[in-house]
C-alpha cells in the first residue's frame, strides 16, 4: 500500500479534520513510499521504535507521536535520536491523538467500554471525547474496579466507598481528570479515566461520586490495537500492535 494511500484512508476514516488538538494527527515523519509491514503501540518511543527497526516495518503507527504543543522544538538529545532512528531506516511516524480518542468504534473510549461491557448513551466534554452510560446491571464500585483490574491486568486506583452502588457511569481514558466535574453534572455514580491529580480526591468525596484512575497507558492500549487489526482485515498489511507496559 502506497504511504500517501495509507495516510488519506486513516485521515478520512478517523475525521482528522475535525478536531483541535495539541499535536499533528496524521503522517509526523514521512519513510519510504510503500508500506507493508506496520508495528504499531500506544507511544512512539525510542523502545518501539527499535522494535520496528528489528522487524524491518516500514511505518509505526501510535497514539501519542510527537511535536506536542509547547515543547521545545529543537532536535537535540533524545529526540535527534528518534528522528534519526526512523529517517536512517526509512520508517514513517502515523499518530492519531483525539481522533483516535473518539472513533465511534476503533477508538480508545469505545473499545474500552465494549471490553468492559459498559453501555454507551452518550457523549460529553470538549469535542465530545468523553462518554457517559451505565452498566449492564446493578454493581458496586468494588466489583467495578475488580472488573477493570481483571481486563487491564493492573489495579485501578479508586476514590470512594467500594460498596457504593454503581448503576450510571462516565470515563474518558487517558488524563481526562479534567472532565470530572462535567461527568458529575451527568448525574453518573463513577467516573473512570486514567490519571488523577491532587484535587480530584477531594471532588470525588465532596461530591459523593466515585472517581477510579485504571492508567494513562492501561486505557489507551486498546484503540491503537483496534486501529492495527482493522488495517490488517481491511488492506492484508502486516500490523502488529506491541504492548510495551508502563506503570502510569
Amino acid at each position: 500500500m502506497k504511504l500517501e494511500e495509507l495516510t488519506l484512508y486513516l485521515d478520512d476514516l478517523l475525521q482528522t479534520g475535525k478536531f483541535r488538538d495539541y499535536c499533528p494527527n496524521g503522517l509526523q515523519v514521512e519513510g519510504r513510499g510503500e508500506v507493508r509491514r506496520i508495528v504499531a503501540g500506544v507511544t512512539a518511543s525510542q523502545k518501539l521504535l527499535d522494535l520496528a527497526v528489528d522487524r524491518q516495518a516500514d511505518a509505526i503507527l501510535v497514539h501519542h507521536g510527537y511535536f506536542w504543543k509547547g515543547e521545545d522544538g529543537r532536535v537535540t538529545g533524545m529526540r535527534r535520536k528518534r528522528l534519526a532512528t526512523l529517517l536512517g531506516n526509512g520508517i514513517s511516524l502515523l499518530a492519531y491523538h483525539l481522533p483516535l480518542d473518539a472513533h465511534p468504534e476503533l477508538g480508545n473510549n469505545a473499545q474500552l467500554a465494549a471490553l468492559c461491557g459498559w453501555l454507551p448513551e452518550g457523549r460529553f466534554g470538549e469535542q465530545e471525547i468523553g462518554w457517559y452510560g451505565r452498566l449492564p446491571g446493578p454493581s458496586t464500585l468494588g466489583e467495578v474496579v475488580a472488573g477493570l483490574s481483571r481486563t487491564l491486568a493492573r489495579p485501578p486506583l479508586a476514590i470512594g466507598d467500594p460498596a457504593r452502588p454503581v448503576r450510571r457511569i462516565a470515563w474518558c481514558s487517558g488524563g481526562a481528570q479534567g472532565y470530572f466535574e462535567q461527568a458529575i453534572g451527568l448525574g453518573v455514580d463513577l467516573y473512570v479515566s486514567g490519571e488523577i491529580s491532587e484535587q480530584t480526591v477531594h471532588l470525588a468525596e465532596e461530591s459523593g461520586v466515585a472517581y477510579v484512575a485504571a492508567g494513562h497507558h492501561a486505557t489507551e492500549r486498546y484503540g491503537v490495537r483496534a486501529l492495527a487489526a482493522h488495517l490488517a482485515a481491511q488492506h492484508g498489511l502486516d500490523c502488529q500492535f506491541i504492548d510495551l507496559d508502563n506503570p502510569v
